[in-house]
């Protein structure tokens, strides 16, 4: 059995960091980090006390795995999924039209089995409001703070431990919910 890529990684023509931006963040501070940094669109169980972030690119595959994984894990926990832009430039309008949908489960639906589907994803505007861009911005900033040489990239507090766990590349339902610490799905 051969053993794929579950990860995508930035793409030559992604900016590097500011030196303003730069400064590493430690993996203990990320979860508290990303829960005061980021920017996204929340789904899943809006009043679980256990709250999910998934940094995505829309134009990854592998982000479109582990959306797919994560559906039947909605009734569990939060996920809050966070835009970046590292792999092209259809990675922003894609990010921001997905922030704004009025429904967002089904709109990130649409556009996972348009991306799986080798279709491209959603159409998007590229004319962004200056607001949502900025914070796909500080989102894409923010990954590479954390460390994170790929996507996606999941932070989230152990449900049982309580401990900060971080991981890149997209899952099964049933690891992801491991990984989480959720139980059987």
């Amino acid at each position: 059995m051969a053993l794929g890529l579950a990860a995508c990684s930035k793409t030559d023509s992604t900016p590097a960091p500011s030196a303003e931006t730069a400064t590493a963040i430690a993996p203990a501070q990320a979860y508290e980090a990303v829960a005061a940094q980021a920017k996204g669109f929340t789904v899943g169980a809006l009043m679980s006390a256990h709250t999910v972030y998934v940094l995505f690119d829309p134009q990854c595959p592998h982000c479109g795995h582990l959306w797919n994984a994560a559906l039947p894990l909605l009734g569990k926990a939060k996920f809050v999924w966070v835009p970046v832009a590292i792999m092209g430039s259809k990675s922003m309008p894609q990010g921001a039209a997905l922030m704004q949908a009025a429904d967002p489960v089904a709109a990130m639906s649409a556009h996972e089995q348009s991306i799986l589907s080798g279709q491209g994803g959603m159409s998007a505007s590229s004319s962004i409001p200056d607001d949502v861009a900025a914070a796909i911005q500080t989102n894409t900033q923010l990954m590479d703070r954390l460390g994170a040489a790929s996507v996606p990239f999941i932070v989230a507090r152990h449900t049982r431990s309580g401990q900060v766990i971080t991981r890149a590349g997209a899952l099964s339902t049933e690891a992801l919910s491991e990984f989480l610490g959720l139980g059987q799905p």
